[in-house]
């Protein structure tokens, strides 16, 4: 049963930043058993419905019964519900149906919707999806973003594509280099526009919109609505119609089929902890979020140490790396994904009961988007939560904003009882995987592909440039930070590809002050030398890669010496 409000027109010049020209509907689900409408009886086209029948999507979501009526008629929508609860087809369902493909006999190959998305996984994401929904339609997707070679998109575009799907630095690349035309484009898509501010690409976004006849079909879809959201919308949207779909008496951000623990950890015993976590009964598919690159890593090193098929998403791999990992997860050879926020944005795999966070969000939006990876589509999942003692005044700003029951986590140790009770661990439990139950391919059972990448550094890891501004700040900032890891650590991670280029900054400067010693007049030398010419035998110089300052300049007055051929004289002016 839905409840709609009174339609409420405000003038686009309001003042409250609140306020926005558009209609506003709320619709409740329904706590009974009420069925949902099937897409056909929206009036979806048949080739569509028996896509997505084969796909096993038969029946509506919330958000999607009450926005495609709406967005099939042309009319511009705002769509704003929780994560996971099934936005992609409420505005790839409408913009399929517009589509003219060349079976048509009207296409001329340039590019007529297009979306914008914040990340490359959920750009992959969303252009699999939609090739899925208009497989029997014959309709031509091309997702493009950064991290991968210019070329293979560029041919694409050539030959003629239906729907672009992209992040904003490389559209506005291609755009810039007249490969991409957005002249004909008649519906645009703002997908995760909460995301594109909290990452930086308003401006981005804004530059491609003014590419985009004004005369156009848009959809800007949002878990949550900002007062720069709202405004985006009133300068680029068409009276819109705002549909927020909630859950009826549910006023809390995170989905109700999610359970929900947060205990008190300390660090050196997380793994040990998430390690009997990753054996809870009925446990599938697995995500561990954290805050740095580098740990994320540490935790797929350290679970596959320990027996359990792991993988990691982050800023320090490459596309090929990262595709790799996301379809080792979504393919079930690998179970466990830790990923940092950046990297994770948009993932949406099937299967996902779990979501562990590693340590305390950063904020109660970052709380909600991690979560958010399970208990998708109606599913129900498990989120852990494990605080440390110095993050326990966030954690209480978290929950309050959120309205949650856990405003003093639970101290709790690897061995606590309730970990076990409360997941239904079994008792004999350790720190390691059994090894009857390592029954995962791993990640190498997944291929590599060589996706011709672009800014990558020589030993293949992180990347940078190459129109990959979609990741710009968590590059930059991990790239400085992972130097000043290794010098800490002695250079312990030389294997990992990108490190070489890295640990190469000191050498030509040493080797620049031998040459200049070299070429240095041997008839005197610098004061406070002069003891070091005379202090001891050649012999006492070491060898090596790693040579002091010092050390060089007793072997520069060797070489006068011996040159000389006198080795006792001291120096002139002594």
């Amino acid at each position: 049963m839905s409840e709609e409000t009174a339609p409420e027109e405000t003038a686009p010049e309001a003042p409250a930043a609140e306020e926005s020209a558009e209609t506003t509907t709320e619709t409740e689900q329904p706590k009974t058993e009420q069925l949902a409408p099937t897409f056909a009886e929206l009036g979806v086209r048949p080739e569509i419905v028996a896509a997505l029948a084969d796909e096993g999507i038969e029946r509506t979501f919330p958000i999607q019964a009450q926005t495609l009526p709406l967005a099939l008629e042309g009319g511009d929508v705002i769509g704003q519900a929780k994560t996971g609860t099934g936005k992609t087809l409420g505005f790839g369902i409408p913009l399929l149906q517009r589509i003219l493909v060349p079976a048509d006999g009207e296409s001329n190959g340039k590019p007529q919707a297009l979306i914008v998305v914040p990340t490359r996984e959920l750009a992959i994401q969303v252009g699999k999806d939609l090739a899925e929904a208009g497989r029997d339609l014959k309709v031509r997707v091309l997702t493009i973003y950064g991290g991968r070679a210019y070329e293979p998109q560029i041919d694409a575009l050539t030959k003629g594509i239906d729907i672009v799907v992209g992040t904003p630095g490389r559209l506005i690349d291609l755009v810039q280099q007249r490969h991409l035309d957005l002249s004909r484009v008649g519906v645009l898509v703002l997908d995760e526009a909460d995301e594109m501010l909290d990452m930086g690409f308003l401006p981005d976004v804004e530059k491609i919109v003014a590419k985009v006849p004004a005369e156009r079909q848009t959809m800007l879809f949002s878990a949550t609505m900002p007062g720069q959201i709202v405004a985006l919308a009133r300068r680029y949207m068409n009276k819109p119609m705002h549909i927020r779909a909630a859950d009826a008496g549910d006023e809390s951000a995170t989905v109700d089929a999610i359970e929900q623990h947060v205990w008190r950890a300390h660090p050196m015993d997380k793994m040990e902890i998430i390690a009997r976590v990753l054996q809870s009964k009925d446990r599938g598919l697995t995500m561990i979020f954290t805050r740095t690159k580098r740990r994320a890593q540490r935790i797929q090193d350290e679970l596959s140490d320990r027996g359990f098929a792991a993988a990691s998403v982050h800023g320090d791999l490459g596309q090929g790396a990262r595709e790799q990992a996301l379809r080792a997860f979504r393919n079930g050879k690998v179970d466990v994904l830790a990923a940092t926020d950046v990297a994770a944005r948009g993932i949406d795999v099937d299967g996902v009961t779990h979501v562990i966070n590693y340590e305390c969000p950063d904020d109660e939006k970052t709380y909600v988007h991690r979560i958010g990876r399970t208990g998708r589509a109606g599913e129900s999942g498990v989120a852990v939560t494990l605080v440390d003692w110095e993050d326990l005044a966030r954690w209480a700003m978290i929950d309050r904003a959120l309205k949650l029951p856990f405003a003093n986590p639970i101290e709790t140790y690897s061995t606590s009882e309730h970990i076990y009770t409360g997941l239904g661990i079994p008792a004999e439990a350790t720190g390691r995987l059994p090894r009857a139950d390592r029954t995962r391919a791993g990640l190498e059972a997944e291929e590599l592909e060589d996706l011709g990448e672009t800014g990558k550094s020589r030993g293949g890891g992180g990347q940078r440039g190459g129109g990959q501004r979609d990741e710009r700040r968590s590059q930059r900032g991990g790239g400085s930070g992972r130097r000043r890891d290794q010098d800490r650590s002695g250079n312990r991670d030389r294997d990992n590809g990108n490190d070489t280029q890295r640990q190469d900054n000191d050498r030509p400067r040493r080797q620049r002050q031998r040459r200049r010693t070299r070429s240095a007049d041997s008839g005197g030398s610098p004061a406070g030398n002069t003891t070091d010419a005379t202090a001891g035998p050649a012999t006492d110089v070491p060898t090596g890669s790693d040579v002091s300052e010092v050390r060089p300049r007793r072997s520069r007055n060797r070489r006068r010496r011996r040159s000389s051929g006198s080795g006792t004289q001291p120096p002139t002016g002594e």
